[in-house]
């Protein structure tokens, strides 16, 4: 897999595998196939500083998933953090956000500096920051207009809000601009880090404890959780199509 057109199109058949399955694991793959298109476009207008190179990091960081995703369907062992959110995606407890923060909880905060540096391949980490930071924008522009926008799915979610202002709950704390930082500031350790596998085995564990605490709030807010999930979407194809709708309406893709 080497161009944005190749990612997009194994993206497309894990979008339609996950609706024909009713796996969860869509919800994820949904927003994530928009990003990469919107990334794609802003590509085809020169809108990052190095258009070829983001090319390459957006396809190395679609990759990761796709092994992972790739990896759990054929029985293997993905990183901890993203076989976590793959076996929640069997349950029904959890609330659609929680599946998608579970997704962007593995995907930024492990295998966004993991491909930042494999995309400068041993030049200056630096020169990267700034594309670094724009892929994330678009992913938390997609993610606040889905969030505007799920009252379609989880008909009482802004009553969650509401109930944990002021709370240290990662559920409704998560911030796409923390986990970036957090993101940049791994992939210089990465980057400087003699045993790379070691260096990534320790980062995927602190993410895993995060993943947890996402889908394992405390005892006040898990009894809010379980009563709004009652009056959320069952049906996962459904729920799929509404996300593929907010998300497109969330940010410009041609």
């Amino acid at each position: 897999m080497h161009t944005i057109d190749e990612v997009i199109l194994r993206m497309d058949q894990i979008v339609a595998e996950c609706r024909l399955k009713s796996s969860r694991i869509g919800y994820f793959a949904i927003l994530y196939r928009q990003v990469t298109k919107r990334i794609k476009n802003g590509i085809l207008n020169s809108e990052f500083e190095d258009n070829p190179r983001m090319e390459k990091l957006d396809v190395l960081f679609a990759k990761r998933f796709i092994d992972a995703y790739d990896a759990f369907q054929s029985g293997q062992k993905p990183t901890a953090s993203w076989e976590h959110a793959f076996e929640a995606a069997d349950s029904t407890k959890h609330l659609v956000l929680q599946h998608l923060l579970l997704g962007i909880n593995a995907h930024i905060n492990l295998d966004l500096g993991i491909a930042a540096v494999e995309t400068i391949d041993g030049h200056d980490l630096a020169s990267l920051q700034n594309d670094f930071n724009k892929i994330n924008a678009v992913l938390a522009e997609l993610v606040d207009g889905v969030k505007d926008n799920i009252g379609f799915i989880s008909p009482f979610f802004k009553t969650l809000i509401r109930f944990a202002k002021g709370k240290e709950e990662i559920l409704v704390n998560f911030s796409i601009k923390l986990a970036r930082d957090g993101a940049l500031k791994f992939a210089w350790k990465y980057q400087a880090s003699s045993d790379k596998i070691e260096s990534i085995q320790k980062r995927d564990k602190a993410i895993t404890l995060l993943a947890k605490g996402l889908i394992n709030p405390g005892i006040k807010l898990r009894l809010w959780v379980w009563l709004i999930g009652l009056a959320e979407w069952k049906s996962v194809p459904e729920i799929m199509d509404q996300l593929d709708k907010a998300s497109k309406t969330s940010i410009s893709v041609t």
